[in-house]
């Protein structure tokens, strides 16, 4: 069985993701979260890493699994009930964890905006949405109706979009940025798009996607962000020769 070492397959994804320059939220801590006994010999993925995710990724054999949201967005401790309980799974069944939030969206190759876009057939893409020091997300001049984008956007996440038809049915300049970037539609519609696509938002956007003439597709918070985590675990696993698991524990949200 093939065994790389921990340590070679982070530095290569700090290095290929840019973990170190970086803008992020605070409790992001992109990187390796949980060391292992050093050694990897086949890698899991997931969106999140939860106590469910962890649980599937040591029945699948895994001693690494690749998140987008990692194990600390607030104050972890004390370590007990279920927090207890996630730890001691880590440690006892030597899996690591790896971490890539913003990081991962913004990758130009491997990122879940870049593959979104793709996977829309989005071409000559340009930087979009700045937000903790950098463009994460990526824009694109077509035409297409609102409609069939917003079917594309279902064949590629397997989820029914919720639509807000506050723009034409034309669509001229599409921006995507995956996950919860509904909170800032007025950010997109400064950038001069017409059409915003992410993955949630909350009541109020409806009215203001109106007012700002923007169309708007709700693909999914977790539906949107699957992409991510399956390019770099594939990248990974042609690189290392490692095999490797997409772990699918779907929210609806």
């Amino acid at each position: 069985m093939p065994k790389v070492s921990l340590t070679t397959i982070v530095k290569h994804c700090d290095q290929l993701l840019r973990t170190g320059e970086m803008g992020d939220y605070d409790g992001a801590v992109n990187g390796l979260q949980a060391g292992n006994s050093g050694a990897v010999t086949r890698i899991a993925a997931a969106v999140d890493a939860s106590l469910a995710t962890v649980k599937l990724a040591i029945a699948a054999g895994a001693d690494l699994i690749l998140v987008h949201h990692g194990l600390f967005w607030s104050p972890t401790h004390p370590w007990t009930g279920k927090k207890y309980e996630l730890l001691r799974l880590l440690v006892e069944n030597n899996l690591a964890v790896y971490s890539s939030h913003l990081p991962l969206d913004a990758h130009p190759r491997f990122g879940n905006n870049a593959q979104l876009c793709a996977a829309l057939g989005l071409k000559k893409l340009r930087p979009f949405f700045f937000t903790h020091g950098q463009r994460i997300g990526f824009q694109s001049r077509t035409k297409i109706s609102r409609a069939e984008l917003a079917a594309r956007l279902a064949r590629a996440t397997g989820a029914r979009p919720r639509i807000i038809p506050g723009g034409g049915e034309i669509c001229r300049r599409i921006g995507v940025v995956t996950g919860g970037a509904g909170g800032d539609l007025k950010l997109a519609a400064e950038e001069g798009v017409d059409t915003f696509i992410t993955g949630e938002g909350p009541h109020w956007t409806y009215a203001a996607a109106e007012e700002y003439d923007l169309n708007v597709l709700y693909g999914g918070h977790y539906a949107t962000e699957t992409f991510g985590v399956k390019a770099l675990a594939a990248h990974l696993s042609r690189k290392f020769k490692l095999p490797w698991e997409f772990l699918d524990r779907p929210t609806g949200l």
